[in-house]
């Protein structure tokens, strides 16, 4: 009878591993864009420098991932090229993602590794996925999701190397911060279409000089809700966040946004959406002419800085604000007021307009606040299953200050036009 029971035991053990699922899939993501555009790049004033304000180029994007699942378990190993065709440099190869999911059946669970941060519309962490080299951070995350909540807490610590002797200076590496904690809390209100999110960050950012022996590291904080109602033909989302704490310079940070948007569905080929977007600016902001250098002092930082998100989601397909910069480092801030809508004749097809007014946020000191007026049009179509075609055109009609704000030659004509194939093709699937 001894003898049978530790034999008893160990097929009990062998059969429950054989009745949990085991689920292996290897997936791909290949992007093809080739982007022809004229007007809204910033000239070179170095001596001798050829500056023609036109450009045109294909970008290719290669992603391959191996994902594995079973019962509280969880890991996806990811890589990803990027780059330009024909060019020399080779692109950039790195590992976009490589993480582990533990978890509980309470709803408790642990995440750990490189991986992607995407809250709510992806304004504050996204996956930004449009660019050539998606946005994923280095941390550990942990958390309970059940009985409507979400709370998801994690952290991040970077460093350029694995040195002993070499200090804490951290610069140049793949993110902004040294360091960043964040707390994400969500609820969906029973019985409502009301979801409720709430965000507390706090990102240690690095100051001084590398050589300098007395570096010091800057804390900044973000602190803000999303509000979100989906009624049936009816989706409204609300934003607001606040910025405080100390910038790398050493100037204390009081900037905020506000978002409002909402879309109406009539029909499952017809909608319409419209929203406004504020972000602060820096007060007094000077607007240098070209071959000329902004000069003030700034006390305070009130500019709001669009942090990890998903930038060319918001405010222009352009990518002429919080993608690229304005000449002297700082930022006058943004009103995004725009209007669309989105038609679907047939099932795979899709086609969109969209038109923004966009200004200054702030006053300027030798500029009105308008900057100009954007014209979207894209569509899609989706084809063979995993395959999707889609081709789009922008128009902006720029105004004197969006000329001296970028300190190109004529940023009254702009134009950017893009075609685009995205294949996902599956691999590999079993399950055993």
């Amino acid at each position: 009878m001894k003898r049978i029971l530790p034999i008893v035991f160990v097929l009990a053990l062998s059969c429950s591993a054989w009745t949990q699922e085991n689920n292996l899939s290897i997936d791909a993501d290949f992007l093809t864009r080739g982007e022809i555009r004229s007007g809204g790049l910033p000239v070179s004033e170095e001596e001798g420098a050829v500056n023609k304000d036109f450009a045109s180029f294909i970008l290719e994007r290669t992603l391959i991932g191996l994902n594995y699942e079973k019962k509280n378990f969880s890991s996806k190993v990811m890589a990803q090229h990027s780059g330009t065709w024909g060019s020399s440099e080779g692109g950039s190869f790195n590992v976009y993602e490589a993480w582990v999911r533990m978890s509980t059946d309470k709803g408790f669970f642990v995440k750990i590794g490189r991986q992607n941060l995407s809250y709510d519309d992806q304004r504050i962490f996204g996956a930004d996925d449009w660019a050539m080299t998606a946005r994923s951070h280095d941390v550990l995350k942990a958390g309970y999701e059940g009985h409507n909540q979400k709370i998801h807490l994690f952290a991040a610590f970077n460093q350029n190397t694995a040195n002993i002797n070499g200090g804490t200076y951290y610069s140049g590496g793949v993110q902004p911060y040294k360091a960043m904690e964040a707390l994400w809390y969500h609820y969906d209100i029973p019985r409502t279409k009301i979801g409720v999110s709430l965000l507390f960050m706090n990102a240690a950012m690095q100051g001084g000089e590398k050589d300098e022996p007395n570096e010091k590291t800057y804390q900044q904080q973000l602190a803000g809700g999303f509000l979100s109602y989906h009624p049936k033909k009816l989706n409204a989302e609300a934003a607001y966040y606040h910025q405080m704490g100390k910038s790398e310079g050493g100037l204390p940070i009081d900037a905020w946004i506000m978002s409002y948007k909402a879309t109406y569905d009539p029909s499952a080929q017809l909608s319409f959406t419209a929203g406004y977007d504020y972000l602060s600016g820096d007060a007094d902001f000077a607007t240098p002419y070209q071959g000329q250098i902004g000069m003030i002092q700034h006390k305070t930082i009130k500019g709001f800085s669009s942090l990890y998100g998903s930038h060319h989601k918001f405010y222009g397909a352009m990518d002429f604000f919080y993608v690229t910069t304005y000449v002297s480092g700082f930022t006058p801030g943004l009103q995004n007021l725009y209007a669309g809508m989105s038609f679907k004749p047939v099932e795979k097809v899709s086609l969109d307009a969209m038109y923004h007014y966009l200004a200054t946020a702030t006053k300027l000191r030798n500029a009105e606040k308008p900057l100009g007026h954007e014209i979207e049009l894209s569509g899609s179509y989706k084809f063979m299953g995993n395959a999707k075609l889609s081709i789009g055109y922008s128009y902006m009609r720029g105004t004197e200050t969006m000329v001296i704000l970028k300190k190109t030659s004529d940023n009254r004509q702009l134009r950017w036009g893009w075609i685009m194939l995205n294949v996902s093709p599956k691999f590999f699937s079993g399950k055993w």
